[in-house]
């Protein structure tokens, strides 16, 4: 099994480009779905998760074919199979966004129960009582949820807490509804827009996308469109955070600065000047970097999908500074890895107190989750020595050639066996 191994004490410099969005680009090929014209994606990252999804869509008859340019045609005209195994979705959570575009529009959907990280639950019933809304009559049978429309109806869904695969799903399936359907309570993630916008391109009619309340008005069909995936803000945040901590110097190409305010907001509060463009960022940290005290929340708070990145900051950091999660109840085992690297950290609850320490020592280390993962790579390229980690398939499942990337901004990083 792969690792990835880094000499620490480099100071990062240069330019990287940002790849398209997983969290976009997952519900986006889902959208497909809707339609039996050609949706043809652009900016789709090389990613693990991207590719389990594409396997998932042929499994269930969707023609796939990819371009040498980060391309994508999907067409779904006739589906051989409503569902979806538990063998295709077990790995990954964002499998049960094939269930509201087929029940949509085949009447009828079997997805297995998902899987994916061991970060904390994140139950499905918001989509499945969303869809119960809708008309539909649902079963959880051996795993399963198997859902059943004639045609699904417009209604008015408002949803408990704020969940963006669920506003994503329900979306999604509202468009091919008879009616009017209104989601309230929805989550404004910047891929929720983007679902949208693609949406509209083939055809929906959806407002306030990027509100807490989307009003999607139901057609007879969608057709076919274009899209260009947008930027992914994670991957963004991550490289920022790495110059910060090496203070170094960087540019990131072809993302969006208004998607990241939070994280920019918590990097400034941190010593880093930063400079933004159309397309570009760049960063510089002149001296050690400050703690920051945080707290993840929904869009447009500071996202959860940062928390790990901004511990590792607050390790080397003169200073305290406090880290609580509120959306995943698991989303701290990445604390004990960083302390085999010599981090000062004691966790309460849901919030960890990191005392930064003059240096971290390179260690072998082991990643838990997927931004657990990217935390490790940020922690070891500060560390003295070498540090080796492992279980790295949870970094390909969401950063495309993360290799690649820090070294050509002046990392000593490489995988080995």
């Amino acid at each position: 099994m792969d690792k990835l191994a880094i000499q620490g004490g480099a100071r990062l410099s240069g330019e990287v480009r940002i790849s398209g969005a997983k969290n976009a680009a997952l519900p986006i090929l889902c959208a497909g779905l809707l339609s039996a014209d050609t949706l043809h994606l652009e900016n789709l990252p090389k990613l693990k998760d991207i590719s389990t999804s594409l396997t998932l869509l042929g499994h269930l008859g969707m023609q796939v074919s990819l371009d040498d340019q980060g391309g994508v045609a999907l067409q779904a005209a006739h589906l051989d199979k409503l569902e979806a195994p538990y063998e295709l979705v077990k790995t990954m959570r964002a499998s049960i966004l094939v269930l509201g575009p087929i029940l949509a529009r085949y009447g009828e959907a079997r997805v297995s129960l998902p899987g994916g990280c061991a970060i904390g639950s994140r139950p499905v019933d918001l989509h499945i009582k969303g869809l119960q809304a809708m008309g539909a009559e649902i079963n959880i049978e051996h795993g399963y949820i198997h859902a059943k429309a004639s045609r699904l109806k417009g209604a008015r869904i408002f949803m408990d807490t704020v969940t963006v695969t669920g506003t994503e799903n329900l979306m999604m399936a509202a468009t091919l509804a008879d009616g009017t359907t209104f989601l309230e309570n929805a989550a404004r993630e910047p891929e929720v827009v983007d679902l949208a916008n693609c949406l509209i391109a083939m055809g929906a009619r959806i407002e306030g996308a990027g509100s807490d309340v989307i009003v999607i008005e139901g057609v007879d069909k969608l057709h076919g469109a274009t899209h260009k995936i947008m930027p992914d803000r994670i991957e963004t945040g991550t490289y920022l955070v790495a110059a910060a901590i090496t203070q170094g110097q960087i540019r990131v190409l072809n993302t969006r600065a208004d998607i990241i305010e939070s994280v920019l907001d918590k990097l400034r509060e941190a010593g880093a000047h930063i400079d933004v463009g159309n397309d570009w960022i760049s960063l510089e940290m002149r001296t050690r970097p400050k703690a920051v005290n945080l707290k993840t929340a929904p869009y447009p708070a500071f996202p959860t999908d940062m928390q790990a990145q901004f511990m590792a900051l607050n390790c080397i950091a003169e200073g305290v500074g406090t880290v609580t999660e509120t959306i995943f109840e698991n989303r701290f085992m990445h604390v004990q890895e960083m302390q085999r690297l010599g981090a000062d950290i004691s966790v309460e609850g849901n919030t960890a107190l990191v005392r930064g320490v003059d240096k971290l020592e390179g260690a072998v280390v082991m990643a838990t989750d997927l931004r657990a993962s990217a935390s490790l790579v940020l922690a070891a390229l500060v560390a003295e020595g070498e540090s080796i980690i492992e279980r790295i398939y949870h970094i390909d499942r969401g950063y495309e050639c993360i290799e690649e990337k820090f070294a050509q901004l002046g990392a000593s990083i490489r995988r080995v066996k």
